[in-house]
């Protein structure tokens, strides 16, 4: 029976992955913030669950991420910026992903295919920015990004057949991106999970340290 670990399972996007992962026959084990405790913010506390942990697994999949933190909206402007909320979008989407990334070698197995994936968006493509705004969200995602690419790196070195991507879900129905949706269409969250999924089924070990959208197409950096 395969195995796969997933971060933030709470969330919508998580809870749909647990759920889908679960329904195909796979045993998940899942940490999330409100039902265990595991705070991804929290170096001490990544550290205590993840440790705990005996491998491997199949796949590892951090699905935390925040839009807005402590009532701070995605900025219009640069002049918006602010010290605060832009480190606390890179304590939730960028260090937090790194941290859990610290636990991915033991955690996944040296020998056989497994999946590592983080959950960033396509706001986090520079090539792909055209209308500015949302700076700190913007380059938090950014960042996970590079830290996804640089971990991806170092892994296939001792883990050959690993798959380790950036993967942007596309815009999912939840109440906190319901007000920014615009024209944008959005998903409920067991459909993305399940296209998410068939992204997984999808990928090859050559595919590692690339970015993937919801439809499998190779988004820019």
């Amino acid at each position: 029976m395969e195995k796969f670990l997933i971060i933030g399972a709470s969330g919508g996007i998580g809870a749909a992955l647990s759920t889908a992962l679960r329904g195909q026959g796979v045993e998940v084990v899942a940490l999330s913030r409100s039902v265990d405790g595991f705070d991804i913010t929290d170096e001490e506390s990544v550290e205590a669950h993840l440790s705990a942990l005996e491998g491997p697994f199949d796949g590892l999949i951090v699905a935390s991420g925040a839009l807005e933190i402590n009532g701070s909206a995605p900025e219009k402007s640069i002049r918006a910026v602010s010290a605060k909320a832009m480190a606390d979008q890179f304590a939730v989407n960028a260090i937090g992903p790194a941290l859990v990334l610290r636990h991915a070698a033991r955690l996944l197995p040296r020998k056989g295919r497994s999946i590592c994936a983080v959950l960033t968006a396509r706001v986090g493509s520079i090539g792909d920015n055209r209308i500015g705004g949302w700076t700190s969200y913007r380059a938090a995602k950014a960042a996970a990004n590079q830290i996804i690419h640089t971990t991806a790196i170092e892994l296939a070195r001792t883990h050959e057949e690993l798959i380790c991507v950036a993967l942007h879900p596309g815009t999912v129905e939840t109440p906190f991106t319901a007000k920014y949706l615009g024209r944008h269409p959005a998903v409920p969250a067991a459909e993305a999970a399940q296209n998410l999924l068939n992204v997984f089924g999808k990928l090859e070990p050559s595919h590692t340290g690339a970015f993937y959208d919801w439809a499998g197409t190779e988004v820019v950096w």
